[in-house]
Parts: C-alpha cells; structure tokens; sequence
C-alpha cells in the first residue's frame, strides 16, 4: 500500500512539473513546447538539488519502460496525413534524419562536456 502512494506521487509530481511546463509555455509565448520546458524545470531541479532522484526514480522507470505504449496515438493519428506523406516523404525522412542527428550530436557533447566537468582533477 505504502509502495503503491509513493509510486502514484512520484507520477503526480512529473506530471506537476510537465504542467508548470504547459503553463510557461502559454503564459511566455516562447517558440518551444510545454513539455520541453517540464523536462528543463526537472533538469534544474534534479541539478541543484530541490528534487531528489529517489523521489521520481521508480514512476519515471515506469513511464520509460512504457513509453512505446504513449506513441500509438501518434501513429495512428499519421495516417491521415499519408497523401502528404507521399506527395514530400523524401524531404520530410532528410528533415527527420538531420534532427535527430543534431539532436545527437549536441546531446553528446553536452554529456562530454558535463562528464568532463565532473572527473576528478588530476587522474582517473
């Protein structure tokens, strides 16, 4: 029982965090989705401390392990787009192929740039 509320209110506390995301997105007007901004306030708060990794560790394991479930409504939702998908599928795939690239290449130096930083002065 006890296991059970702790694991609810790790997922009602990311689910806070992404609505506080939702809300400065709208209430900004910022070219960039709510959820994104949910995933930096989660990044500030787990990096200076205010959110502890234990408090959100076991709910954001349960919605990884799941999330190929949260895409099927996406994918279902892209079929009725699949005249544009025939008419531009070459430069949407390029498009696709190219951010995720970026994305990656990014991602990777931000995680060299931070594994670095916290190396130990001097050696191993």
């Amino acid at each position: 029982m006890r296991q059970g509320l702790r694991f609810i209110a790790q997922i009602a506390l990311l689910w806070a965090i992404y609505q506080l995301g939702n809300w400065l997105a709208k209430l900004s007007h910022l070219p960039v989705p709510g959820n994104v901004l949910g995933m930096l306030i989660l990044f500030l708060l787990l990096l200076t401390g205010v959110v502890q990794i234990h408090w959100i560790e076991e709910g954001a394991d349960f919605l990884l392990k799941h999330l190929a479930f949260f895409f099927i409504p996406i994918a279902v939702g892209l079929m009725q787009w699949i005249g544009l998908f025939r008419l531009s599928g070459a430069q949407l795939l390029v498009s696709i192929v190219m951010g995720t690239t970026v994305c990656v290449v990014v991602m990777n130096s931000v995680t060299s740039l931070l594994v670095r930083l916290r190396a130990p002065k001097g050696g191993v």
